[in-house]
Order: structure tokens, then C-alpha cells, then sequence
């Protein structure tokens, strides 16, 4: 018995020790960033020069920094709606209604989410030059949007797989027509679905990079913006300030998002 217990604590103590060892090498160079952006030098090294939040003041003093973040926050705003709108029904179609070709077409959608994204910004690319659009944030706003949705049809799929379908037929039963349904029935039960897909969008949509490059011209985003600046050494101190902000946002939109669909679960669970 002894034996036994000092097995499992010692096949427990293995786990949590490459757990934590797991967790460092993963988070550790993420952790540097924000420390680095307090350093009073402009070279990333130790020991550090001093601590300063000089580069976090002239990150609000710099014009085309601030015109990239807004051209970010229209794109992903933009994207978060688009993607969930169209989410909603397609989502409704894949788990309501058998049809033919319904396995092929949900395999279609979720493509981009496991394609190279840089073969998807590259034949988005040739595309645009193909039919002679000019390239901008419309462009940036159409590829996130297709890269966004599979990841919001999988969010709003998960959650109406649990719900109960009888509700929607006592709605039809009583004389309600199927929009009203929808309205009054479908989607105040789906909205802890709706914003954990915004939020987990609007993530998705702010920090891609590798469309916004290809499908971008003079209306930069930010990932493109950070990525021209890392060309100047002395640039490189304001690029970890703003990085360190963009994690703890990003950081707390995917805490709300997985927040919220945890409460979601427990809600089906009961």
C-alpha cells in the first residue's frame, strides 16, 4: 500500500514537473517581451540598463502607429461581425438539416483553418490582380474574413449541437413564424455562442499578419506596421511596448471568450 502511494506520488510529481517545464518553454520568450520593454537601453540583452516607460510614452505620441491601430480595430471589428453573422446560419444548416453534400461542403469551410495561411494569402493575392480590385482594407477585411469563419462556425456548431430542438418547434407549434423562431428562440439561447465567436474573431482577425501583408498596400494594419519598424534597431524597444499591450489584450479577450463558454457548458451540463 505504501508503495502504491509513493508510486503515484512520484508519477504525479513527473507530470506536474513537465508540465511546468512545458509551460516555460513556451511562455518564457513571451514573459521577455514586456520585461524588455521597461529597459532603459534600446538593445534586448542583460543585464538591463535601467527601467523606464519612455517607449510606452511615445507609442501615443506616434501619428501612423495610432492610424494603424484604427485600420486593426476596423478590420477586426468588421471581420468579428461579418464572420459571426454568416457563422449563424451556416452553423444552423450543418447541425439542423441533412443535405447532400453537406460533409464536403463543412469540409470546404474549415479548409482555411488548416491550410499553410500563407498559401491562402498568396492565391487570395493572385486573385484580387486577376479581377483588377485594387488592393486596401477591403481586401485585408475579405481574407480575414475567410479565415475567420471556420473558426466561428466551430464555436456557434459546438454550442447548438446542445440545444434543445423542441424549443424551437413549440415556438413553431404555437404560430410563430421560422424568422420569429430564430429571433425570439434561436438566438437569445446561442448568445453566449455569438460573443464568445466575436471575441475569439476579433483576436484572430487584430493580430493575423501574414494576409493582412499580402492583401494590404498604404493602409497598413498593425502586425504590418510592428513587422516594417523591426527594420530599425532603434524601433525595436517601441515594438515590444506595443507588443506587451497587444498580448495583454489579446490575453484578456481569450480569457472572456473561453470564460464565457465555460459558463456556456455548465449551463448545457445542467
Amino acid at each position: 500500500m505504501a508503495g502504491t502511494a509513493v508510486r503515484k506520488m512520484s508519477g504525479s510529481g513527473w507530470r506536474l514537473a513537465w508540465v511546468c517545464v512545458f509551460l516555460l518553454f513556451l511562455y518564457l520568450p513571451i514573459m521577455l517581451m514586456p520585461l524588455f520593454s521597461f529597459n532603459d537601453g534600446i538593445y534586448v540583452a542583460f543585464p538591463l540598463k535601467g527601467f523606464t516607460t519612455k517607449w510606452y510614452a511615445q507609442l501615443f505620441a506616434n501619428e501612423a502607429l495610432a492610424h494603424a491601430l484604427v485600420n486593426s480595430l476596423k478590420v477586426a471589428i468588421a471581420a468579428s461581425l461579418i464572420s459571426t453573422g454568416l457563422a449563424i446560419f451556416a452553423a444552423k444548416a450543418f447541425t439542423r438539416y441533412e443535405f447532400k453534400g453537406r460533409q464536403l461542403g463543412y469540409g470546404l469551410i474549415m479548409a482555411p483553418m488548416i491550410l499553410p495561411e500563407i498559401m491562402v494569402g498568396i492565391s487570395l493575392f493572385l486573385i484580387i490582380l486577376a479581377l483588377g480590385l485594387p488592393l486596401g482594407l477591403y481586401t485585408v477585411l475579405f481574407g480575414h474574413v475567410l479565415f475567420c469563419m471556420p473558426f466561428a462556425i466551430s464555436v456557434l456548431s459546438s454550442r447548438l449541437e446542445g440545444f434543445d430542438k423542441s424549443l424551437e418547434e413549440a415556438s413553431l407549434d404555437l404560430g410563430e413564424s421560422p424568422l420569429m423562431t430564430f429571433w425570439r428562440v434561436t438566438f437569445p439561447l446561442t448568445m453566449p455562442g455569438i460573443v464568445s465567436s466575436l471575441l475569439l474573431c476579433f483576436t484572430i482577425s487584430f493580430d493575423e499578419f501574414i494576409l493582412a501583408f499580402f492583401l494590404s498596400s498604404t493602409e497598413t494594419t498593425l502586425p504590418v506596421y510592428i513587422w516594417g519598424q523591426l527594420r530599425f534597431p532603434a524601433k525595436l524597444p517601441e515594438v515590444l511596448a506595443l507588443g506587451s499591450l497587444i498580448l495583454v489584450g489579446t490575453t484578456i479577450l481569450i480569457v472572456a471568450a473561453q470564460s464565457i463558454r465555460g459558463e456556456e457548458g455548465m449551463t448545457q451540463g445542467r
